[in-house]
This record gives structure tokens, sequence and C-alpha cells, in this order.
């Protein structure tokens, strides 16, 4: 939960600032949020959140 939570605050500050810094309008940037809505919705939502988990476990056994 630690972690979808962390990617959600991560991705918000990213639209804010590709919204401030006029990269993307506010338009886009909505259909964007809704499409990410519905998406979690349907039935490839476990998918994805397995494949996220997996790609934040790699990175996390990562020793620099």
């Amino acid at each position: 939960m630690a972690i979808s939570l962390s990617v959600v605050l991560l991705l918000a500050i990213i639209l804010v600032v590709l919204i401030r810094g006029g990269s993307i309008k506010t338009g886009p940037a909505i259909v964007a949020i809704l499409f990410g809505f519905f998406l979690a919705s349907t039935g490839m939502a476990p998918d994805i959140n397995r494949f996220l988990n997996s790609i934040a476990e790699t990175i996390n056994s990562i020793r620099f």
C-alpha cells in the first residue's frame, strides 16, 4: 500500500509541474487522469499492479 501511495503522490507532483510549466494543458491532463481512473477499474488493474510492484522490488534490490 505504501508503494501505491508514493507512486500516486509522485505522479500527481509530476502532473502539477507539467501543467504549471505549460508542457501539458489542463484538458489533456484531465483526460489522462480519467483514463487512469477508469483503467484502474478494469481487469487489467491487478496485472498493472503486479508489474509496478516487480519494478519497485527490482529497484529496491539494487545496491549502490
